[in-house]
């Protein structure tokens, strides 16, 4: 995805020489060395597709194969994006600890969390079609542990970060904030899908954190979203490489959207916990349209402005697909024609941007453009921090 959009305070010479390049061979996986957490964003984008095509159509029905197929290689590509990200921090560890101390990458940490969250979630349904009814809940268990974990970590330390290293000026709030807040909600989402498959103490256990994460989650996004608005309020569009992180904020949306469904999925009997989910869901959704509205809005105003292709464009992909599942829903608990209509409507945005994006970060993969340093001119500012009219 983007960077922030806030300058960026570097590491002084203290944090240590950036290795030489001069010799071949002289430092392992060169190519590897601006690799960062941005990477996990391919990840959540692909297993968006599968979730969100498996919600929508009810079970997969006649795409059971495709989306099975498509949940496959978002398992191939997180192992592939961990592997890689683990050599990333064996060879070249001064960049690694130069992210997590730059304001504009850290909160990508977020998304090392919501990857195998995604990819867990998808074990669940088109995944058993590739593992196997046995093997899908042992994966998922997995998955969504070392998921849970890293997003309890990353929604404490990134703000911490935040607040005591980064140091961002006022108004320069990025809706690149959110990823470490929103993991939560994404695991608050998968726990009662979990709960399903268990019972007594460890059911409601699943049940209760999932409730706390959620509302960790919501209350922390709640308070960095009026920033984010009231830096394009006073400050004007963000730059047009940025623009894209615009769709970030659908994240809190229809992910809260889809977890007050599962919860209330997990709680048969109380008609109550349908109330809330459909009363909670609807404004939500409601907004979220209204957000995607302006947002794509904001996107076609950059790309007659010439917006450039960065790992920013899969922010079109996993935000938009919480969108699927929450209005899908509300579908499936209302029989609302119109709901299901949004949910498809929302489905077919999510798979173009799905593929327009991934075939951009192949063609960049094979050029040799991506993983590459942004390129930097003396008194010339990078598009991450210019202001682009």
């Amino acid at each position: 995805m983007a960077t922030a959009a806030q300058p960026v305070r570097r590491l002084s010479p203290a944090a240590g020489p950036r290795p030489s390049y001069g010799s071949a061979g002289s430092v392992p996986f060169p190519r590897l060395r601006e690799f960062g957490p941005q990477w996990y964003a391919a990840v959540m984008g692909t297993a968006s597709v599968a979730v969100a095509g498996w919600a929508v159509t009810g079970s997969g029905g006649p795409v059971r194969a495709p989306l099975a197929a498509v949940w496959a290689l978002s398992a191939v590509l997180l192992t592939a994006v961990a592997a890689a990200r683990a050599l990333h921090w064996r060879h070249h560890r001064d960049r690694a600890r130069a992210h997590l101390l730059d304001p504009a990458v850290a909160p990508f940490y977020g998304c090392a969390a919501m990857a195998p969250l995604a990819v867990g979630i998808g074990a669940l349904g088109p995944g058993r079609e590739v593992l196997g009814a046995r093997a899908a809940l042992p994966v998922a268990v997995a998955l969504f542990a070392v998921g849970c974990a890293v997003a309890v970590v990353a929604a404490v330390a990134v703000p911490y970060l935040l607040v005591v290293r980064h140091r961002p000026a006022p108004g320069s709030a990025s809706p690149v904030w959110l990823l470490p807040l929103v993991a939560p909600m994404v695991a608050a989402a998968f726990g009662p899908l979990l709960a399903a498959s268990a019972d007594g103490e460890t059911r409601r256990t699943l049940l209760v954190v999932s409730l706390g994460l959620a509302g960790a989650s919501g209350l922390a996004a709640l308070a960095v979203l009026p920033l984010v608005l009231s830096r394009l309020i006073h400050h004007g569009p963000l730059p047009l490489a940025l623009t894209p992180s615009l769709f970030l904020v659908l994240g809190p949306l229809g992910q809260s959207t889809t977890a007050a469904g599962q919860l209330a999925d997990a709680l048969p009997g109380r008609p109550w916990a349908d109330l809330v989910a459909v009363g909670y869901g609807v404004p939500v959704m409601g907004f979220a349209l209204l957000w995607l509205a302006l947002a794509g809005a904001m996107v076609v105003r950059a790309a007659r402005r010439g917006l450039p292709f960065t790992l920013g464009w899969w922010a079109f992909t996993f935000p938009v697909g919480t969108c699927v599942t929450g209005a899908a829903g509300l579908a499936q608990r209302t029989g609302l024609t119109l709901l299901w209509a949004v949910a498809a409507g929302l489905y077919a945005l999510l798979l173009a941007a799905w593929a327009v994006a991934g075939l951009r970060t192949v063609r960049g993969l094979v050029s040799g453009a991506l993983p590459a340093a942004p390129p930097s001119t003396p008194g010339v500012p990078s598009p991450a921090t210019a202001r682009t009219r």
